[in-house]
């Protein structure tokens, strides 16, 4: 096929409906940029023979040398069916677990997506993952299920296992998308329900297996893959052939004279045909009979297969003839069979006119856009569609008509921003010189060729007499060539010095979609960042307000000028004046103000949309610093322009001043490193040891020892080193109960805290854990409840997650010791939506974090001014434990008593009085005068005064009587020492339970055959992993192992899989839990039993403690371990050399 040019693809650009947005989803290796190589192909940008080969959509150099894709490229195709013409916008996306955040940002820009699977192995982990963002995101799916020559080449099945192994793969698949489509379904109907409280007649045990109701609109037929349906085609991308059962069904109507529609529905399913008859019958297996698919489909595949790879020259004329292909002479000759079956089966069967023509029939237009995917692309967070402003939802409009015309309001999302080298942009590219500029610079040349040659001439007639024969003349056209290129040489030395200086910078694309209106170059539009509202912006701003007007400022809101629209084509990028609505394009000129996703608009109307949905929780971390710590400057430059091209990696600072880069997993840090080093940075980097999370909690006491005897029962043993007790001394002053209550002082003895450390259940953990964003919404809807700043009315919906989340809690805190708990949460922590809990466990105290519910009431009393102190106290304990500084998990610290002295209650009442007491204060304790000035007026004032004057003189009285000034000046502010008491407080209370260190923990799915499994096994168990379940999959001899394996224990794993299996199995760990590593890392032996079994040191490795060491000693904390013990014995030295 033809290249096609720029201004045919700006021409289909206008046409939305002609246009198709789609990406290509799948798991590792399963084949999705061999799959858009034949694509790409079909349009003649690569040839048809290096497709597969080429990989073209794998620009980057590591993509080529490691074989898999590291982020999603974009390319725009053009496919003729019919009379009707369509633009194909394709976007590649990576199948690795580490580059899944890639594929949220394609599958954002897309209405529908091609899923691969690979027909051996069938699906796997990322499948399903790919199916559920997907599915999130409201975009169609259609399935292409590759690599069927495996099942001839490789498995060697017959056409009759390879039909029911097909069929086993397509109920795999359908049955992810049926719990899917289930758990939405029955969704919706609990909203319904609790929305209108009318409960239908049926039994709730009826509701729950009829989920089909509850959805009037939605037909789910197009959900589910069937070839009969049109969504599924068969292929072998690496062969060039691929084929949907439509295309033997029209073929074989012809032959047997059966209808095509008849045989469109039977081609697929347990028909066969009778030939005498000549009907189709059902129930194939039951007689014994071959089903229509084997033996009209199938069967001719493995004979072609058959014919080829067995040399059988007469077969494969006959098949070509009886085709009615033509096959090359060099393709026929070639010594690989695959090349001639390529050749054939292109011909026959070619993959991409199977692919192009099922996206065309089956995925929607931009301008089929469903109305529910628009109100949650443009609802953020809990808000509603309903609650947004008027003129925001009129946009609803522009977004389904998806218009082209001057009026509508331009909407243009960008899911990424990616780097491109200076080298790649249009502008920079050498144009090609038209015929003019050609002649001109020719004659140019000629005339400065001749000055030369005049001024030369004396020098060259004492040399030698010129000759006049053809060579000088040649000679002459010679240097004419040479002038030429040194004219343009000098025209170009300064054009090349603004090069260089451009290669240094990186330039930033954004990747985004125009959902409405018309996107011109040089246009001024609005940048809209994530935590924008249209609400409160438009009471500053007229919605009819453009971006080139004057405005005032506004939170979240930018205005920029669109600097160039460029036409994604895979490594090329083409320029455009304009881009209509329903197109992918990549716009220059964003990488100041848009980071790495944003909504750009030019009604301020416009909502910003929902944040992208990340499957990879970024885990990983390193702190990195220049070998060289004069590039220092360089290196932050670098790592903010990393943190801007990569949507999954964060960037931090840490209070130790390390620079810290946070990843999905080993290879997306490999990639990010070799960024750095190479692109952004261009300085030479030293990168420490992966920083390895760790949470803190507490546990119940265990009831036995290490060596599984009741405790207490046994014969105690006079110890050297004595318990736990002698690691944690508790200094004076502080009073520990046997059951953990601790009390404690402020230094200046005006108030008393006691404070209990509890462990939390596993589901409260897991479910504060889960909630932490509604945590974090009802941190600041109670903070403007304080401050009595009127919000936006609080969410109906919001409210009533709350309360759901309020009945969860309540239901898994039963038992006494958690009674009314959930009514007393004062606080959540760290950072105040973490997962511990403060309660208030004393009387007349009253305030809780439910008071967004309502039950508000304002705190009056002497805690009035200092709960925040305690809550403070609190938030600095939970965030770093005292095994190691590492934030804690899964505890409750219950203030029990919180007594405040008369001194301390004088203190928050003069606190509390107007704000000119304290200098009223400073100025008796200088002058000795007494305080005359008070500005309260009316019949209180003269209450007040006295009341100011007696804490005064009673403050005064005790600073005398301690030979001290002010108590706040001996101490610091009271407020500061209620915070520094609470944070000890906190450390005692955890310390006086057993401690134990949590680690995160990968799941781990790995895909090996029999052969391997003990390997395998070894490496799990080495590096401390636990196998939760293995099963093989059926039709084949692969296992499927899942485990948990801890991340501080993950580093080298896969490589080391690798090398010890020789290849043949490949692991995907994805982020999974946190988890308590069940030893104690203060365990020192106390009993017989344990002495025998563990030797007087215990010198077996305690693996929480060397963790918990490995962390302290990375914190630059005191380590107890001694470096030499009986340094005599371990002189080896031989003194006689």
């Amino acid at each position: 096929m033809v290249l096609t040019s720029v201004g045919k693809m700006v021409g289909l650009q206008r046409k939305a409906s002609g246009i198709r947005n789609i990406c290509i989803l799948a798991h590792v290796d399963h084949g999705k940029t061999t799959l858009a190589d034949c694509l790409i192909s079909s349009n003649g940008i690569i040839s048809s023979r290096l497709a597969g080969k080429l990989r073209y959509l794998d620009s980057r150099e590591d993509e080529q040398i490691r074989g898999i894709t590291m982020k999603s490229s974009a390319i725009s195709l053009h496919f003729v069916k019919g009379d009707q013409e369509y633009l194909i916008n394709l976007i590649d996306s990576p199948g690795h677990v580490d580059f899944s955040s890639e594929v949220s940002t394609a599958v954002r820009l897309c209405d529908g997506c091609i899923i691969v699977v690979d027909a051996v192995e069938g699906v796997c982990p990322q499948t399903q993952a790919v199916l559920r963002q997907a599915w999130l995101e409201n975009i169609r799916p259609v399935l292409v299920i590759n690599k069927i020559d495996r099942l001839i080449v490789e498995l060697k099945l017959t056409p009759q296992e390879a039909y029911l192994h097909l069929k086993n793969i397509l109920e795999q698949i359908n049955a992810v998308t049926g719990t899917l489509f289930t758990s939405k379904v029955l969704e919706e109907r609990a909203e319904k329900e609790t929305e209108s409280e009318s409960v239908s007649d049926a039994s709730p045990g009826d509701q729950i297996y009829d989920w089909s109701t509850g959805l009037e609109d939605t037909d789910d037929s197009h959900l589910y893959f069937s070839p009969e349906h049109g969504n599924v085609v068969f292929a072998s991308a690496i062969d060039g052939w691929g084929f949907g059962i439509e295309h033997f069904a029209k073929l074989y109507s012809q032959k047997i004279g059966i209808k095509p529609a008849v045989l469109l529905k039977t081609l697929w399913g347990d028909y066969y045909l009778n030939t005498k008859a000549k009907k189709i019958m059902k129930g194939d297996q039951s007689k014994g009979k071959k089903p229509l698919f084997v033996q009209l489909v199938l069967d001719n595949i493995w004979s072609l297969y058959e014919a080829v790879m067995k040399r059988d020259k007469e077969k494969i004329d006959k098949i070509v003839t009886s085709l009615g292909l033509r096959i090359g002479a060099r393709e026929s000759r070639h010594a690989d069979p695959k090349v001639q079956l390529n050749a054939i089966c292109s011909q026959w069967l070619p993959i991409s006119d199977a692919v192009l023509a099922m996206v065309c029939n089956k995925i929607p237009s931009p301008l089929d856009i469903t109305a529910e995917r628009v109100e949650k692309l443009m609802c953020v967070g809990a808000r509603t569609f309903d609650s947004l402003p008027p003129e925001t939802r009129e946009l609803k409009s522009a977004f389904m008509k998806c218009s082209s015309e001057e009026t509508a309001p331009v909407i243009v999302f960008v899911s990424k921003m990616f780097p491109v080298d200076a080298k790649a942009l249009p502008q920079n590219k050498p144009r090609p010189l038209t015929q003019e500029e050609i002649a001109h610079r020719r004659e140019l040349a000629k005339r400065r060729h001749a000055e030369k040659l005049a001024a030369s001439q004396g020098k060259e007639l004492s040399e030698k007499p010129p000759s006049e024969n053809s060579p000088e003349v040649l000679g002459n056209a010679g240097d004419t060539k040479g002038e030429e290129q040194q004219l343009t040489g000098q025209d170009s030395i300064t054009s090349k010095a603004v090069k260089q200086e451009a290669d240094n910078k990186e330039y930033f694309i954004a990747f985004a979609r125009v959902f409405s209106g018309v996107v011109k170059r040089g246009q001024k539009i609005f940048v809209l960042g994530p935590k924008y509202d249209p609400a409160e912006s438009l009471h500053k701003l007229s919605s009819q307000c453009s971006a080139t007007d004057d405005l005032p400022a506004v939170p979240h809101m930018t205005c920029c000028t669109l600097e160039n629209l460029y036409l994604l084509m895979g490594r090329e990028l083409e320029d455009l004046e304009e881009v209509p609505a329903g197109n992918v394009l990549g716009i220059g000129g964003l990488q100041d103000f848009v980071l790495k996703s944003a909504t750009l608009s030019t009604s301020p109307a416009c909502p910003p949309f929902t944040p992208l949905n990340f499957e990879a929780t970024p885990i990983v971390r390193v702190a990195v610093e220049p070998k060289h710590p004069s590039d220092m400057p360089q290196l932050v430059r670098g790592m903010k322009l990393l943190n801007q091209a990569d949507p999954c990696v964060q960037v931090l600072i840490q209070e130790t001043g390390e620079h810290v880069l946070v990843t999905a997993g080993e290879v997306h840090l490999q990639r990010c490193l070799d960024d750095l080093k190479e692109r952004f940075a261009k300085v030479q980097i030293s990168v420490s040891a992966p920083i390895i999370p760790f949470r803190e909690t507490i546990t119940r006491p265990p009831k036995v020892d290490m060596v599984n005897e009741e405790i207490g029962k046994q014969q105690k043993v006079a110890v050297i080193h004595q318990t736990k007790e002698d690691q944690n001394k508790i200094p004076e002053g502080i009073q520990v109960d046997s059951d953990g209550l601790v009390t404690i002082n402020t230094p200046n003895k005006q108030a008393t805290l006691s404070v209990r450390a509890i462990p939390l259940p596993e589901e409260v953990t897991r479910l504060l854990e889960e909630n932490s964003d509604l945590i974090r919404t009802m941190e600041q809807l109670n903070t403007s409840l304080n401050e009595d700043k009127k919000t936006h009315e609080i969410n109906q919906k919001t409210l009533d997650r709350i309360k759901e989340f309020k009945q969860k809690l309540e239901k898994n805190l039963q038992g006494r010791k958690w009674r009314n708990a959930v009514d007393q949460i004062w606080s959540f922590g760290p950072r105040k939506c973490g997962p511990n809990i403060l309660l208030h466990n004393f009387g007349g105290y009253k305030r809780s974090v439910w008071q967004c519910l309502g039950n508000s009431m304002k705190e009056v009393g002497k805690y009035r001014d200092f709960d925040n102190s305690i809550v403070s106290g609190f938030q600095l304990a939970t965030l770093s434990g005292p095994m190691c500084e590492e934030p804690l998990m899964g505890v409750c610290f219950a203030v029990e008593k919180w007594e405040i002295s008369k001194a301390g209650d004088t203190l928050s009442n003069s606190r509390r009085d107007s704000g000119e007491l304290d200098a009223t204060e400073h100025q008796q304790n200088e002058d000795n005068t007494p305080a005359s000035s008070c500005t309260d007026e009316g019949p209180s004032a003269t209450e007040h005064q006295d009341r100011n004057q007696s804490a005064a003189d009673s403050l005064e009285k005790m600073s005398k009587h301690k030979g001290e000034s002010l108590l706040a000046d001996c101490y610091g502010p009271f407020s500061g020492q209620l915070i520094a008491t609470m944070k000890e407080a906190c450390r005692y209370a955890l310390q006086a339970k057993p401690q134990r260190l949590m680690a995160a923990m990968y799941t781990c799915e790995i895909m090996a055959t029999a052969e391997v499994l003990g390997r395998v096994y070894a490496v799990l168990s080495k590096r401390e992993g636990r196998v939760l379940q293995e099963e093989m999959k059926e039709g084949t001899d692969v296992f499927i192992i899942k485990a948990v394996l801890p991340v501080a224990e993950s580093f080298g794993f896969a490589d080391e899989i690798r090398k010890r299996t020789s290849g043949l199995a490949s692991p995907q760990l994805v982020f999974s839990h946190w988890e308590i590593i069940s030893s104690d890392p203060f365990w020192v032996p106390t009993t017989e039993e344990e002495y025998l079994h563990f030797g007087e040191k215990a010198d077996s490795e305690n693996q929480a403690r060397k963790y918990m060491n490995a962390v302290r000693k990375r914190k630059g904390l005191y380590v107890e371990e001694k470096i030499v013990e009986h340094a005599e014995k371990q002189r080896t030295l031989s003194r006689n050399k």
